[in-house]
């Protein structure tokens, strides 16, 4: 199978790519590297892989990178509430007008992997959430990847993917991400400042994210047309719980502050049974990925351009 991958440059894709490789898929990729493409460098000399830059808006663009393709994993996004909120016109029509692009491209026949995000459920008074909640995204990022994702199952043969709170190293690092962040600012500054401390997240490591689009390749059949949540239920922690794990790594200043609030308003359990029942299960815990990350941000150098504390 060839695959093409939207957005190959950037976080979850700069893992995905190589896992592809290594079990035999051919790859192409798609972006336009508002990041750079360094990341990419490596699978050049790889004849399975290929690499088309431009814009998922542009349709003769998504036409010429889904030819000879069999499947599409769609990644491409302005990803979180930082960045979203930085320019929102430009979320708007990447997250939505460009996934609408490649949904009418596509069209039907040939799988379509989304990476959706747990952000489309926004404020929930229920204490667990799964696929069944209604929706109720609160920012811009959610409001987006919710359209987006409504419009890929109504169009294509598609499986979404409500992924946890993504953590962990990755060849293209992002530090607006809560754990990273957290790590990053613990290492760099000695101290952290964080507000609804008591609030809840599901966490996954960004590897595990990459398993999940292998795993929906090998069971096709049983996962077209469906919604998944992707994390665990045992990686259900409060920010003030990462916090302390974070504590046993690294010596710094811990505050809990009365100010400040999630965008998502995220503070609940996410359900996973669905996709467990399937046999998928993740295989990083938190606290192996904050030692990743001391380890890796230690050494390093990078900056980061958005806080979510």
């Amino acid at each position: 199978m060839k695959i093409l991958v939207t957005g190959g440059a950037g976080y979850i894709g700069s893992s995905l790519v190589p896992m592809l490789l290594e079990n035999k898929y051919k790859v192409r990729v798609l972006d336009c590297l508002l990041y750079g493409g360094a990341t990419l460098l490596p699978h050049f000399r790889n004849p399975d892989f290929d690499f088309v830059r431009g814009d998922i808006r542009s349709l003769e663009t998504v036409r010429k990178a889904l030819e000879g393709c069999d499947a599409v994993i769609h990644l491409a996004a302005i990803v979180g509430f930082p960045a979203c909120r930085k320019n929102p016109d430009l979320a708007q029509t990447v997250n939505f007008d460009g996934t609408k692009v490649i949904a009418d491209a596509v069209g039907r026949g040939r799988h379509v992997l989304f990476g959706s995000t747990g952000s489309n459920y926004g404020a929930l008074e229920q204490d667990v959430c799964t696929e069944e909640t209604p929706l109720n995204p609160l920012s811009l990022y959610g409001k987006t990847k919710t359209a987006a994702e409504e419009y890929l199952m109504g169009n294509c043969d598609a499986t979404a993917f409500r992924f946890a709170t993504a953590f962990g190293v990755s060849p293209r690092i992002r530090l607006d991400l809560l754990i990273n962040e957290f790590v990053y600012t613990a290492l760099k500054m000695r101290y952290l400042v964080v507000y609804e401390s008591h609030f809840m997240r599901t966490f996954i490591h960004v590897q595990d994210m990459c398993r999940a689009f292998l795993f929906a390749l090998q069971n096709d059949s049983k996962m077209r047309g469906q919604v998944y949540n992707v994390g665990a239920e045992t990686m259900n922690f409060s920010k003030a719980q990462v916090c302390e794990m974070i504590r046993k790594k690294v010596d710094y200043y811990l505050h809990y502050a009365e100010v400040g609030e999630d965008a998502d308003k995220r503070n609940y359990v996410v359900s996973y049974k669905k996709l467990d029942g399937l046999g998928y299960r993740t295989t990083v815990t938190v606290e192996e990925g904050i030692e990743e990350l001391v380890r890796a941000l230690q050494v390093v150098d990078v900056s980061n351009p958005y806080t979510n504390t």
